[in-house]
């Protein structure tokens, strides 16, 4: 399953050009935004799950944060930021793994993931994420979330995806997770049609 899971983000990232997905922002305002209301020092560590080739990690560099990590499960899509952003990658620790699989020495301040936790459809992957991000995490860490939510699309890039209300975030999350701040916000993709996600912030307890 892993493998075909693999396979399937390497030929998304080997045949489709940046701004020819969905999920593509030329500045991630909300995820920016997010991070920084977060107030953490530059040198705070930050995690992007799933982050792909976006721009988030340019925009956070741009920003004067030092100590950042992008995490994903296709190394195309690693080795396309790592293009892009030329001497700035220095700057990144980068790491091919599917997340279900990431068992971090690291502990971090920020652990982001847009557009990634809602491809888990299943329900022990599901709770294995939650263990895995609060495994990752520092006492008081801060998890920021954007997924599809229950007006958001039921298929991304040709997969199940599963949907969230704010319920249905808190009914999963609470037990370990305090919520500071949860939201919807409609995101248009390259190919002018909306999609509805739902960001939420939390803090570990």
């Amino acid at each position: 399953m892993e493998n075909i899971k693999k396979e399937h983000w390497e030929k998304v990232f080997t045949t489709k050009a940046e701004n020819k997905v969905s999920w593509y922002q030329t500045k991630p305002e909300t995820s920016i935004q997010l991070i920084q209301a977060c107030k953490l020092p530059k040198d705070a560590r930050i995690i992007d799950i799933g982050g792909g080739d976006s721009y988030l990690i340019d925009s956070l560099i741009e920003l004067g944060y030092t100590n950042l990590y992008l995490l994903d499960i296709s190394e195309s899509a690693i080795e396309r930021s790592k293009k892009r952003l030329g001497a700035k990658a220095d700057k990144v620790t980068f790491i091919v793994s599917d997340v279900l699989d990431f068992n971090s020495v690291e502990k971090f301040d920020v652990w982001h993931d847009r557009a990634s936790f809602h491809f888990l459809t299943n329900e022990n992957d599901i709770l294995s994420y939650k263990s895995i991000v609060s495994n990752a995490l520092n006492a008081n860490g801060n998890f920021i979330l954007g997924t599809f939510s229950t007006d958001g699309p039921l298929k991304c890039s040709g997969l199940e995806i599963t949907q969230y209300s704010v319920e249905k975030m808190l009914e999963l999350f609470e037990e370990e997770f305090e919520m500071e701040n949860c939201f919807t916000e409609d995101h248009e993709t390259p190919f002018d049609t909306i999609q509805n996600f739902i960001f939420s912030h939390f803090k570990k307890k």
